[in-house]
C-alpha cells in the first residue's frame, strides 16, 4: 500500500543516506514523511495500538480491511482532532475566537487524549493543546483585567455623578440650570455600563435621593414664592388704595413725601403674581401721576415768582464752580457748606430751571465728594471717625429742623429734615462698614 498524506505530528528520525561513490558525499535526501506506521500498528488479531512515550496502548480493533487501511483510518481520526486543535489555536491567536470556549474545548480534548482511539503523534498534540490552554488562560486573564479596569472606571464615574447630584441638591438655587444638569446626569448615567448590581444599586439610591431632595427643595422654594407674591399683591392693593385716596390732596409737600414713602413701600412689597403685577403698577402710577400733574400745574403758576431766586443761585454757582477741592479739600468743603446753606435760604426757582441749577450744584458737590473719597481711599481714616462726622452732621441738620419748626418756618424745617436724612443714610453706611470690619 502506498504510504502518503496520512501521517501527522512530529517526523521520526530519518536514516542517513549511503554514499553514491566511495570518497564522495552523498547529495541531501529530503526526510521521508512519517506514516501511520510511525505512530501505531495492528497485530495479527486486529488489535490497533498507538505508540506513546510510555509505550503502546490499545485504541481499538480493525478487521474491515488490511492493517495499512486500518492505520490510515485511525490516523484520519487523529487528523480530525488535530485539525480541531489547529482551528482553536488559529482563532485564538487572531483574536477572533472566544478564549473561554477555546480553554474549555482544549482542556476537554487534552483530558481525553489518554483514552482517545486515534493513531498519531499524541505528544506533539498534547504540547500544542498545552500552548492553546496557556494562551486561552492568558487571554481570559487579560479580558478579566480589562473588565475590572472598565468596571472601576464606571464605578468612579457614577460616584462622580452621584456626588455632583448631591452637591446640586444641597446648594444650588439656580433652579432651571440645576434641573437641566440633573437631567443630563441621568442621561449620562444610563450610558455608563459595567458596574456590578450591588454597587450600581447603592450609587443609584444616592443619585435618586439627591434628585428627590432637589425637587423637594425647589418645590418648597416656588411654593414659598407663590405665598410671598400673594402677600405682595395684597400689600400693593392696600398701597394703591391709599395712593388713590390722596391723589386729590392740595398739601403738596406732605403728600409728595407720602408718595415717596409709598414708592419705597411698593418696592419693599416685592413682586406680585406675574399676571397681575403690571396692572397693579399701572393703577399705582396713575394715582401718583394724577397728584403730581395737579401739583405741577399749581407750581407752574408760581414759577414766575422765582426768577429772582434763580438769578441769585446762578451767582452762587459761579462762586461754587471756582472751588478747587484738589488744592485744599477742607477749604473747599467749608466753602461748599456755606454755599449750600445760602442755596437753601434762597428758596425755589422756576420749575424748568430746577434740573439745570441743581445739576450744576450737584456737579460741584460730586467733585468735592470725589476728592474727599479719594483722600479717604488714600489715607484710610478710621471708620469710627467717619461715622462720628456723619452723626454730627445728622444732629446739626436735625437741630436746624427743630429750630426752624420752633420759629414756624416749616419750609426750612423740611429742607433740613431732607438733608438730615441724606446724612443719616451716609451714617448708616459708615456704621455698617464699621460693623463689617
Amino acid at each position: 500500500m502506498a504510504q502518503e498524506n496520512t501521517s501527522t505530528g512530529t517526523p521520526a528520525p530519518h536514516p542517513v543516506p549511503h554514499a553514491l561513490h566511495a570518497g564522495h558525499a552523498a547529495p541531501p535526501v529530503p526526510p521521508a514523511e512519517p506514516t501511520p506506521a510511525t505512530w501505531g500498528r495492528i497485530d495479527d488479531e486486529g488489535t490497533v495500538y498507538v505508540i506513546t512515550a510510555e509505550g503502546e496502548r490499545a485504541v481499538g480493533v480493525w478487521q474491515a480491511g488490511s492493517p495499512d487501511e486500518g492505520l490510515v483510518h485511525y490516523a484520519r481520526r487523529f487528523d480530525d482532532v488535530r485539525t480541531e486543535v489547529e482551528l482553536l489555536e488559529t482563532r485564538l491567536v487572531s483574536g477572533a475566537g472566544d478564549p473561554k470556549h477555546a480553554l474549555s474545548s482544549a482542556t476537554q480534548i487534552r483530558d481525553g487524549l489518554a483514552e482517545s482511539a486515534v493513531v498519531g503523534d499524541l505528544a506533539a498534540l498534547a504540547a500544542r493543546l498545552d500552548y492553546v490552554i496557556a494562551h486561552a488562560e492568558k487571554a481570559l486573564a487579560a479580558a478579566k483585567a480589562e473588565r475590572e479596569e472598565a468596571r472601576t472606571a464606571a464605578v468612579a464615574r457614577k460616584q462622580e455623578l452621584a456626588e455632583e447630584a448631591e452637591k446640586i441638591a444641597a446648594d444650588s438655587t439656580q433652579w432651571k440650570a440645576a434641573g437641566d444638569r440633573l437631567r443630563a446626569i441621568l442621561d449620562e448615567w444610563k450610558t455608563v455600563k459595567g458596574v456590578d448590581r450591588k454597587t450600581d444599586d447603592e450609587l443609584w439610591k444616592r443619585f435618586s435621593k439627591a434628585r428627590e431632595a432637589f425637587n423637594r427643595r425647589r418645590g418648597s422654594h416656588f411654593a414659598e414664592l407663590d405665598k410671598q407674591r400673594a402677600s405682595a399683591k395684597q400689600r400693593k392693593e392696600e398701597l394703591i388704595a391709599e395712593a388713590e385716596a390722596i391723589s386729590e390732596s392740595e398739601d403738596w409737600g406732605e403728600t409728595a413725601g407720602r408718595y415717596k414713602d409709598l414708592m419705597t413701600e411698593w418696592k419693599a412689597a416685592g413682586r406680585a403674581p406675574k399676571d397681575s403685577d403690571e396692572a397693579l403698577w399701572q393703577r399705582f402710577r396713575a394715582a401718583q401721576d394724577k397728584f403730581f400733574a395737579r401739583r405741577s400745574a399749581v407750581f407752574s403758576e408760581r414759577d414766575a415768582e422765582f426768577s429772582q431766586n434763580a438769578a441769585r443761585k446762578e451767582e452762587l454757582l459761579i462762586e461754587a464752580e471756582k472751588i478747587d477741592a484738589a488744592a485744599n479739600l477742607e477749604a473747599a468743603k467749608s466753602a461748599l457748606r456755606k454755599i449750600q446753606e445760602q442755596w437753601d435760604e434762597i428758596g425755589k426757582v422756576p420749575r424748568e430751571r430746577i434740573r439745570e441749577l441743581d445739576g450744576r450744584l450737584k456737579a460741584v458737590q460730586d467733585a468735592v465728594k470725589s476728592a474727599e473719597d479719594t483722600r479717604w481711599r488714600r489715607t484710610d481714616p478710621e471708620a469710627q471717625a467717619r461715622a462720628a462726622q456723619f452723626r454730627e452732621r445728622v444732629e446739626q441738620f436735625e437741630s436746624q429742623a427743630a429750630k426752624a419748626r420752633a420759629a414756624g418756618d416749616e419750609r426750612r424745617a423740611k429742607k433740613a429734615d431732607e438733608q438730615a436724612a441724606q446724612w443719616r443714610e451716609w451714617l448708616q453706611a459708615a456704621e455698617a462698614a464699621v460693623a463689617d470690619r
